[in-house]
């Protein structure tokens, strides 16, 4: 069913095109030829869109204690301030452009789709200092091109267009550019627009959108190698804080330096993007036309063949939901992420915590299914810094500690990983939730009040109370099979229920150990059967 272009439409946008792009990430990544293939296309779209949701989530966050719902200019000013500034590469550089294209329009709230997505391409265009067809620029062209040949006012009908639009754009792309004829693949950056384009389209007409398989040729499905005919050294990315004619010197000087150069924002504020053999140039050009800052320089042939650091070994990145549980894995050698309830970390936080073990291998542990595309691509990003790193895909806390319980640093890496992801799948999980409102599940309908018990993820009893609840579900996950029983209780809990919980495991089963933790958050009461 169409829904209209709102506030929370712009917030379930953001959402299912963070989740697409989670998903295509590593495909995307695989194309990325042009105009550096450094494989990292995919990741940067899904970065920037991070960005861009996080700020959104910030203003729907500060009306919660208000009467008040976001306005649409709010919302997608917040969504384009937050691409703008976390905005990485070239693809992501220029979706920030369209972003802020589109938040111009719609902020104003004189213009629908049709003419935000106009809007969008010809900003992103203007950009770029020179524009190449063939690109994401070609699909943004073409879906706004199929905006505007729907009905005025029919923003439903308009995204939809648009997203079809996109598709047929994104085919022709290897005609249009030699370096992806080629290769055989279309552009990854017009790629992760048509993602987007699906996300918006199904926020907005309340379909889901058709995913479009990705086209690849075996010879680049690991874009490793820099582009045959060479090319800058380096790329430089900067937040940039000018006014406008300093910019626009700032252009002219960056485009003698180098090349891929895209200067995005306005109001004071931009994000640089360029290609360039003396990175120190380029900064420089930066400090005379403003104050730079979050300046990242990135040495392309040192991102695929990172020298010899100082570093120890291997070490372990944990998510963790509590305080207490984040000194457990302390002790156990782990680096730890606190996930507060409701404030899952963005992946900037992991890379931060991959850093901070400073080690040459990494095995992360996201601990929660709803972090497996956040965790992706910080594993990518840390990756291209000369970290190997193995993502085991842990949807619970329970499933990280089986795992860190047989971590070995001096095993070889392959089969550490090996073992610790076995441990993880071997534990089955469950927890008990509270409901906030009536509503139908899995298990029945329930009242706001209940005690909900989940198991791998689905409710699977409804209760009254924690601890007779608890029983039903320990009872349901014995009965098949078990040796260890591990409950993560918050701090807060009733110092009797663990002791019941592990009186009734070791009442009806003889043979199965109980183990109790303290220190969890969020959930009354954590499960993992092994």
């Amino acid at each position: 069913m169409p829904q209209p272009l709102d506030a929370l439409a712009v917030r379930t946008w953001c959402s299912l095109a963070l989740d697409a792009l989670g998903r295509e990430r590593e495909e995307i990544d695989a194309i990325n030829v042009y105009p550096v293939a450094d494989g990292d296309t995919g990741t940067n779209l899904y970065l920037t869109v991070e960005s861009a949701a996080t700020a959104v989530e910030a203003v729907f966050a500060a009306y919660e204690t208000g009467s008040a719902a976001p306005v649409l200019a709010d919302t997608v000013r917040a969504m384009a301030h937050g691409a703008l500034i976390g905005a990485r590469g070239n693809s992501g550089t220029i979706l920030a452009q369209l972003l802020r294209g589109m938040a111009e329009v719609l902020g104003e709230g004189g213009g629908g789709a049709a003419r935000a997505l106009r809007r969008a391409a010809e900003s992103a265009r203007e950009a770029v200092a020179h524009p190449v067809e063939g690109t994401i620029l070609s699909v943004a062209s073409a879906a706004a091109q199929a905006a505007f040949g729907t009905a005025p006012g029919d923003d439903a009908a308009a995204v939809a267009a648009a997203y079809a639009g996109a598709r047929r754009a994104l085919e022709e792309t290897p005609a249009q550019l030699d370096v992806l004829g080629r290769a055989g693949v279309v552009d990854a950056g017009g790629q992760g627009l048509v993602a987007v384009l699906g996300a918006l389209a199904e926020a907005v007409t309340g379909e889901a959108s058709v995913r479009p398989a990705v086209r690849a040729h075996p010879a680049v499905t690991t874009a490793a190698e820099p582009c045959a005919d060479g090319g800058p050294a380096f790329e430089v990315i900067y937040l940039l804080e000018a006014d406008d004619d300093a910019v626009a010197r700032l252009r002219s000087r960056l485009d003698a330096l180098g090349d891929s150069l895209v200067v995005v924002g306005g109001d004071g504020l931009w994000n640089v993007h360029v290609h360039v053999d003396d990175a120190g140039a380029a900064v420089e050009a930066g400090v005379e036309a403003g104050r730079p800052y979050r300046i990242r320089i990135t040495h392309f042939a040192a991102a695929e063949h990172p020298g010899p650091r100082e570093r120890v070994q291997r070490a372990v990145v944990a998510v963790v939901p509590g305080e207490g549980l984040a000194g457990l894995c302390s002790q156990a050698g782990a680096t730890t992420v606190l996930a507060r309830p409701g404030e899952p970390p963005a992946s900037g936080e992991l890379v931060d915590a991959i850093r901070r073990a400073h080690a040459r291998e990494v095995v992360l542990l996201p601990n929660d299914a709803e972090l497996r595309h956040t965790a992706a691509a910080a594993a990518e990003q840390a990756r291209t810094e000369g970290v190997r790193v193995a993502l085991i895909p842990t949807r619970s806390a329970v499933q990280g500690i089986a795992a860190l319980a047989v971590h070995e640093p001096e095993r070889r890496f392959d089969e550490d990983v090996v073992a610790m992801t076995s441990a993880a799948g071997a534990t089955r999980y469950g927890e008990l939730a509270v409901a906030e409102r009536q509503s139908f599940t899995s298990a029945g309908v329930c009242q706001a009040g209940d005690v909900l018990g989940l198991i791998e993820g689905d409710v699977a009893v409804i209760g009254a109370d924690l601890a007779t609840t608890a029983e039903t579900v320990l009872d349901r996950m014995l009965s098949a099979g078990g040796e260890l029983v591990t409950l993560v209780l918050p701090e807060d809990a009733p110092p009797e229920l663990g002791d019941r919980l592990e009186a009734h495991v070791r009442a009806g089963y003889l043979a199965v150990d109980t183990v109790i933790y303290h220190g969890g958050a969020g959930a009354p009461l954590l499960v993992g059967v092994e």
